[in-house]
């Protein structure tokens, strides 16, 4: 076997891999030899049917799986014995790649395009600045905040008629055909459709054109309860009896919404309700500060870095390595986020490695318990016992998958933690909706 690369531009370059026939040969032998201990064949003991039978039946096969192997040995070895840095993985090279005999040719040759990673050279100081952005909220802010805890620990209950936010159940039919207890949700309707249902009562019918008033497929369908396709928009007119109207009432502040929100007796008064929701909300806006410094960072060190990647190469290579799990468009579409997480990647790991930096199991629990409690938090859940949330955790770093993902996380935290130390981070006050403005303009 020999490997050799040619030099190309722009960090390409072609790998030309050539395999005589005489080594794909003795790999074949050597396999059609474990095939026929294992082969059961009409006529013959297990294991005693003639080599040139064995060949007949699996000899072609064998010698494509042998030149298969070949390659990708041949490959992994120059790539390592070579300490080659690539970026993804080898593609064949439909253009020179020359047609293959494998019952005639003597030799074979296999040529693949190549893309090597870019070397990182990035140095930090006190001339480096990113602004870290401290969301303050306001006195709306907070009113609002209040307002959506009371809706979330809120019921619904029976209404009158039918306004912008409430539901109806109705009762659909048309001729002997009945669809009982549907669901109409008012807010999601356009202002034409709402117009039918607004302002009616329990006992109201009206005849309902359902292709214009749901006009999305879905939400007929889900309406009907159908499949999208069983729908016959020749005969879209439906009678609606409405069943019943539903409103949502937000809860009220009182002893019991203190003991659901935060555990009995914790809080006893407006006054603590105001100070806890407050206290809350500020660290919600710490955590998107946070989060809003360590996206900043990044694009910051990417930016600074200026690596160009072979893009058309990589696009090749995420089509590949995917399967056709995704289209080239939707790769195109999705290029610029991969091309920054993957720079990204490259920088950190660069900065890791120069840094002498390591991370030791203990921190690695403490970073998987941390995004246990993250995910806890989701779903409200905030205060996790010790305990229990060591044991979350512990479970999560038995997971092949995602202890690559809490290492990844480590590593990340420890570099941002570096940069931070060595650049300047200048602090300015903003408030949320100036944050959403300005981020709408980026």
């Amino acid at each position: 076997m020999k490997v050799t690369v040619t030099q190309g531009k722009n960090l390409q370059s072609l790998m030309t891999v050539n395999i005589e026939r005489s080594e794909v040969e003795a790999k074949k032998n050597e396999q059609l030899k474990d095939v026929r201990k294992k082969a059961e064949i009409k006529g013959f003991r297990k294991g005693m049917a003639p080599m040139g039978l064995i060949e007949k039946l699996y000899g072609m096969s064998a010698m494509q799986d042998s030149l298969n192997n070949l390659i990708t040995d041949a490959i992994n070895s120059h790539i390592k014995d070579n300490n080659l840095n690539l970026l993804g993985e080898p593609l064949p090279n439909e253009e020179k790649q020359k047609s293959i005999d494998l019952e005639k040719d003597q030799s074979f040759e296999f040529v693949y395009d190549i893309a090597f990673r870019p070397e990182i050279n990035i140095t930090l100081d006190k001339k480096d600045k990113v602004i870290n952005y401290n969301i303050k909220p306001t006195a709306d802010d907070l009113k609002k905040y209040k307002e959506d805890m009371l809706r979330q620990f809120g019921s619904l209950e029976n209404a009158d008629k039918a306004a912008d936010d409430d539901f109806l159940v109705v009762d659909l039919s048309q001729g002997d055909k009945v669809i009982e207890k549907s669901y109409i949700t008012l807010k999601t309707l356009d202002k034409d459709a709402k117009k039918l249902f607004k302002g009616k009562k329990v006992g109201d019918s009206l005849e309902v054109d359902v292709v214009k008033a749901f006009p999305n497929e879905t939400d007929r369908a889900s309406l009907l309860k159908i499949k999208k396709e069983e729908f016959d928009a020749s005969n879209p007119i439906y009678k609606v009896d409405i069943k019943e109207v539903k409103t949502f009432k937000p809860a009220e502040e009182n002893q019991d919404l203190y003991d659901r929100v935060f555990g009995k007796d914790v809080i006893k008064s407006p006054q603590q309700f105001d100070s806890e929701l407050q206290t809350r909300l500020e660290a919600e806006y710490k955590q998107n500060s946070n989060f809003r410094l360590r996206r900043d960072l990044i694009d910051y060190m990417v930016k600074k870095a200026g690596v160009e990647l072979p893009e058309a190469f990589l696009k090749r290579w995420l089509f590949t390595i995917n399967q056709g799990k995704f289209t080239m468009e939707q790769i195109e579409k999705e290029f610029p986020l991969f091309v920054q997480d993957y720079t990204w990647q490259m920088v950190a790991g660069k900065i890791f490695a120069d840094q002498k930096m390591k991370i030791d199991k203990d921190e690695l629990l403490e970073q998987a318990k941390s995004m246990t409690m993250s995910q806890f938090a989701m779903y409200g859940m905030m205060n996790i016992p010790e305990d229990q949330l060591n044991q979350y955790a512990q479970e999560l770093l038995k997971d092949g998958n995602q202890i690559s993902r809490v290492y990844e996380k480590c590593e990340e935290d420890k570099v941002l933690d570096y940069v931070k130390g060595v650049i300047t981070i200048t602090d300015k006050d903003i408030t949320p909706a100036e944050l959403e403005k300005q981020m709408n303009k980026k």
